[in-house]
């Protein structure tokens, strides 16, 4: 097959909730996850080796998720198939939306096809799995609830919520996760209610409260990102509401009730302030394969 390819969908969390610390070291999470239509793009061309090419200098290295997607896949199944991964990155790096594991879910989801596996989405999220705890949800996308580490994956009906504006400060931390998981103290943990009532709402007819939304993570965030305070502060003061960050963060988003309002705050805050802002909506189950073909 020739080259195809695809778009890599960044995601949020609806909700958030923290429920324990395991004995491997990990925390148990209940997540209702979604994609938007914020995306990547990977190209993938077969080749004799697994090489790969990326318009973000820093991210051209083995260490790329989508990189060790390909190895393990290639691995996994004693295929003597190469790709040539090329990723054009529109996600912001490490602020919590899942860029380099929607990459290697896409990675792995294009090379099942060019490379003729006919693997089971069961086999896929195998290797996803050992990839990240995101990496499971975005083979797929949609709405989705994860628990365990994230690995363990729920399909949900569509969210009804049209319209997020979604902005990622210019604040790195180094070990980010691992710090924000040490921040939180034993108050912070939940039994993961909050998560089972948004699902009942969701599968009663979609629609998702902007009270329901939550992520433990939000307490602890003006501490462990120097700065984040103005933003969410600016971001409040242009009109946004319910306030949250995605993921571990830095990023946060809020709901708007038209496209006309989040289209105002997110200019505001490019335009006027020079940030990273996006007015996405929701990208639906299956879609992360959509608009692959070859070329």
């Amino acid at each position: 097959m020739s080259k195809i390819t695809l778009k890599a969908y960044a995601k949020i969390n609806l909700t958030l909730e923290v429920l324990g610390r395991r004995a491997d070291g990990y925390h148990d999470v209940a997540s209702i996850m979604q994609t938007i239509d914020l995306y990547d793009t990977v190209t993938l061309e077969p080749s004799n080796d697994i090489t790969l090419e990326c318009d973000v200098a820093e991210l051209e290295s083995e260490d790329n998720l989508a990189f060790k997607a390909a190895r393990m896949l290639k691995d996994e199944t004693h295929t003597d198939a190469g790709v040539n991964i090329r990723i054009e990155k529109r996600i912001p790096l490490a602020a919590g939306m899942g860029g380099g594991s929607s990459d290697a879910a896409t990675t792995l989801v294009g090379l099942n096809d060019i490379w003729g596996l006919g693997l089971s989405l069961e086999a896929l999220s195998k290797i996803a799995a050992e990839l990240g705890s995101d990496v499971p949800f975005l083979l797929a996308g949609g709405t989705a609830i994860a628990l365990g580490r994230g690995e363990r994956i729920r399909t949900l009906p569509p969210a009804d919520l049209e319209w997020l504006v979604v902005l990622s400060p210019d604040i790195r931390l180094e070990n980010k996760t691992a710090k924000l998981y040490g921040s939180l103290t034993e108050d912070a943990y939940t039994r993961g209610a909050l998560t089972r009532k948004l699902e009942a709402r969701i599968r009663g007819g979609g629609d998702v409260p902007p009270q329901f939304l939550f992520n433990a993570f939000d307490d602890v965030a003006f501490e462990a990102f120097p700065g984040l305070e103005v933003y969410w502060n600016t971001f409040h003061a242009l009109g946004a509401r319910e306030i949250h960050l995605s993921g571990s963060g830095p990023s946060i988003y809020a709901p708007v009730s038209r496209r006309e309002v989040g289209s105002t705050i997110q200019l505001l805050l490019q335009h006027q302030h020079g940030w990273n802002a996006h007015l996405v909506s929701l990208v639906g189950a299956g879609e992360i394969a959509n608009g692959a073909g070859p070329s």
